[in-house]
Order: structure tokens, then sequence, then C-alpha cells
């Protein structure tokens, strides 16, 4: 097992890049989408229709790649305390358990924004024309990245393999 997620963690690296690297452009044509809203509504009189639907939109990309990315790289919301307070065995129990869930309810995401996508597949967002089940594909493929990356870390606390954490690597970098 300890080989084959050696082999496999360049790849999942990539796809966390990838995903840091998307979601904060998102955040940027966001911002700017809705800089140009403002401008149209208050300069020129003229608010375009197209921006919030589609800002929108890139929210719910950036905030779920977002949340994947904070689940690989571990800096998603915690009770580290209750944790700390505990021996070492029990807090490797808690990590299983919560990382067991999180993997859980990432496939739920995933599997339910499916099911959410194809029942409102012949709707139309009416500004932009698009099926209405597009609403649903960033929840679908950040419950996926939610699971996969979830699932790395559960198989790495499982087998003992240190898993850096993103502050003991930016305490690494400053050393």
């Amino acid at each position: 097992m300890s080989r084959f997620m050696r082999a496999i963690r360049p790849g999942l690296s990539w796809l966390s890049l990838i995903c840091l690297y998307t979601a904060g452009l998102g955040v940027v044509l966001m911002t700017l989408i809705i800089g140009w809203q403002v401008f149209g509504r208050y300069v020129l009189n003229d608010t375009p229709s197209w921006s919030e639907p589609l800002s929108l939109q890139l929210m719910s990309w950036f905030i779920l790649l977002g949340a994947a990315v904070g689940v690989r790289e571990s800096v998603h919301l915690g009770l580290d305390i209750v944790r700390y307070n505990m021996r070492p065995g029990i807090q490797r129990l808690m990590d299983l358990i919560t990382l067991g869930l999180i993997c859980v309810f990432g496939g739920a995401m995933s599997f339910y924004g499916t099911q959410l996508a194809i029942g409102t597949w012949t709707a139309r967002i009416p500004v932009l024309g698009w099926p209405g089940g597009i609403d649903f594909i960033p929840l679908i493929v950040g419950g996926a990245l939610i699971s996969i990356f979830a699932l790395e870390r559960f198989i790495d606390t499982l087998i003992g393999t240190p898993v850096a954490t993103a502050d003991e690597t930016a305490q690494a970098e400053v050393l």
C-alpha cells in the first residue's frame, strides 16, 4: 500500500495544485465580473443581467475546489484542542474517524449532486441559457475531490505515513 501511495502522490499533488490555481482564478474572475456589474449599474446605468448568475457559478467552483485542497492540506476547520489532549493511539483513531466521515460526506455530495444535476438538466438558467444541472457540477466535482483527498489522508494515517500539514510545511520553509 505504501508503494502505491508513493506512486499516486505526485498525481494527487498535481491535481491539488490545479484545483488551487483554478479556485484562485475563479476568485479573480468573479471580482472582475462584480466590478463590471457595479460599473454598469452606477456609471452606465445599465446593469448586465448575466453578471450575478455567472459570479455565483464561479463562487460555487472556487469554494468547493478550495475546500478539497483544504482537506488535502489539512487546513480545514477543526477542534484540535480535544485531539491534542489525547494519547497518540486515540489521536490516530480520531483522525481515522474524521477522515472516514469526510470521505463519506464528499461521496454523498457527489452522489446527490449528480442526482440533482440529472433532475434539473432540462430546466434552463434564464439569463445564461445553460441547463439548470450546470449549477450542481461544482458540487459533483468538489465532492469527488474531497473524497479522494480525504481517502489519501485516511490511507496515510492508517499505514502510518507522516503527513505534513500546511503549518508544518510553512514552519519547515522558514527554518
